[in-house]
């Protein structure tokens, strides 16, 4: 198993040096740190001069902000933020593979993060709890990166193994890697709803439902063009579910 090739971002050294020893104390099979870096330029040359493939990211780099260095690395580097902020606030961080760590680091929770990012033991972490309504995912969405509320998620269709979502204010579908069950798996089920064995929808985004046939109806959502063709085996609960 070849390990994670990573980069250690945070603009204290101290804190630096402690992730460091936690990885080295625990986990040098998994993890082998290429390099270390205090700001988001000397982070983003570092990345690029090197093979790593996972950055621990912090979020508060003194006047900087962790999340701008994530337009300047590319798709196939995955992030584990580091983090004073409180749970709740970031929880929906882990998506993906990605995941945070609190402030100071505990030994433990460092050790389900390595399972989350290494591919291998991947399968033994353990699930990600269920999505709220006002969380936000950091997502890959085609080739970049973006933090997406829950609550702005249209609808999501089936794309073979992965899927596509609508969001809100964007103008066209971008794929994702999860696929329609994974997500029907993780989100709030008060709010989204199949409504075809190919298609989820966000109860909050739509506009209409009319009858389309004796054995289907057409659900229109907001900011979409085209409706979706929902079966009557659904109509029921989604009719319900509306009032």
């Amino acid at each position: 198993m070849r390990p994670r090739h990573a980069v250690i971002v945070d603009d204290e050294r101290l804190a630096r040096k402690e992730l460091r020893r936690l990885l080295a104390d625990a986990h040098t099979g998994e993890v082998h740190i290429v390099g270390e870096a205090a700001s988001l330029d000397e982070a983003a040359r570092l990345i690029q001069a090197t093979d790593a493939d996972l950055v621990f990211l912090d979020i508060t780099l003194g006047r900087e902000s962790g999340f701008d260095l994530v337009p300047l690395i590319g798709p196939d580097v995955e992030i584990v933020f580091v983090t004073a902020h409180d749970a709740h606030a970031v929880r929906a961080f882990e998506v993906n593979a990605l995941d945070f760590l609190l402030k100071p680091v505990d030994p433990v929770r460092l050790a389900r993060t390595i399972q989350r990012v290494t591919p291998e033991r991947r399968a033994q972490a353990e699930p990600a709890g269920p999505l709220g309504k006002d969380d936000r995912l950091f997502l890959r969405l085609d080739d970049r990166r973006a933090f997406v509320r829950i609550a702005d998620i249209v609808a999501i269709e089936a794309a073979g193994d992965s899927s596509l979502l609508h969001v809100a204010a964007r103008p066209s579908p971008a794929r994702n890697s999860r696929s329609l069950r994974e997500w029907e798996d993780r989100l709030p089920d008060r709010f989204f709803i199949r409504i075809h064995r190919s298609t989820i929808i966000n109860l909050d985004h739509v506009l209409r439902v009319e009858e389309w046939s004796h054995s289907s109806y057409l659900v229109t959502m907001r900011g979409l063009a085209e409706p979706f063709s929902m079966s009557r085996r659904y109509g029921a609960r989604v009719r319900a579910l509306l009032g």
